[in-house]
C-alpha cells in the first residue's frame, strides 16, 4: 500500500458515488451507458471471487464489497428502477466485440492456467475496455452531462494514480505486473480520448426537464 494506491481507490469510489448520486437525485439515467456499467459489474465479479477465501486486510475486503454493491446497484437503477429514462437507442455498442477478444486473450496470456487466475486476468483485460460503450455513446450523441464528465474524470484519475502506484511499487519493491500495467496504460489512453471528445464536440446537457431534476422517459 502507498499513497497513490489509496488515492486511486478513493478516486474510483468517488466516481461510482457521483454516478449513483446523479441517478438517484435526478431519477434519471439519461446519458449513462448501461452496457459499460454491466461490464464494470462483470469486472468486479470476476476479480473478487476470492472475497471469502483470501483475506488480505479489512481495507481490501471492505473496498471489494463496496465496489460490488455500487456496481450492481447502478445496473439495477439503469435497467430496473429508472429504466424508462434509459437511452437505449444510443447505447448501441456491440459488447461481443469486446468480450470475445478479451476472453480469448485471457486464456492465451495469463500467469497460471487455473480458473481463478484466468477470471482475474479476464477482469483486468475487460476493465481496460469497459468504458468504450460510454465513450461511444458520448461520441454518438455529441453531448455529456456535467456529472457524467465528472464521473469519467475521476475514473481517469483513478487509472493515472494506479500507474503512479505501479511505478512506486517497482521502485520500492521491485514488483512489476505486466498484465496489469499494460492494461492500465491502454485504459488510461481511452480516458485521454474522452477528454479529447469532450473538448472538441462534447457539451454540458442539463436540459432534461428544467427545474425538476427529472428527465423525460425514452420511448421505444
Amino acid at each position: 500500500m502507498n499513497v497513490f494506491r489509496i488515492l486511486g481507490d478513493l478516486s474510483h469510489l468517488l466516481a461510482m458515488i457521483l454516478l449513483l448520486g446523479k441517478i438517484w437525485r435526478s431519477k434519471c439515467c439519461s446519458g449513462i451507458s448501461g452496457k459499460s456499467q454491466i461490464l464494470f459489474a462483470l469486472v468486479f465479479t470476476t476479480r473478487y471471487l476470492d472475497l471469502f477465501t483470501n483475506f488480505i486486510s479489512v481495507y481490501n475486503t471492505v473496498m471489494k464489497v463496496v465496489f460490488l454493491l455500487c456496481a450492481y446497484v447502478t445496473v439495477y437503477m439503469i435497467y430496473g428502477k429508472f429504466r424508462k429514462t434509459f437511452d437505449s437507442e444510443n447505447d448501441t455498442f456491440r459488447l461481443e466485440f469486446l468480450l470475445v477478444p478479451v476472453i480469448g486473450l485471457s486464456f492465451l496470456e495469463n500467469y497460471s492456467f487455473t480458473p481463478l487466475e484466468i477470471l482475474w486476468t479476464f477482469s483486468i483485460y475487460l476493465e481496460s475496455v469497459a468504458i468504450l460503450p460510454q465513450l461511444f455513446m458520448i461520441s454518438k450523441t455529441g453531448e455529456a452531462e456535467t456529472i457524467t464528465t465528472h464521473y469519467l474524470f475521476f475514473l481517469g484519475l483513478y487509472r493515472a494514480l494506479y500507474l503512479a502506484n505501479w511505478i512506486r511499487r517497482y521502485q520500492t519493491e521491485n514488483f512489476y505486473d505486466q498484465i496489469a500495467v499494460v492494461s492500465g496504460v491502454v485504459q488510461t489512453i481511452f480516458y485521454c480520448d474522452f477528454f479529447y471528445l469532450y473538448v472538441t464536440k462534447g457539451r454540458c446537457s442539463d436540459s432534461s426537464v428544467a427545474g425538476t431534476g427529472r428527465c423525460h422517459p425514452f420511448t421505444s
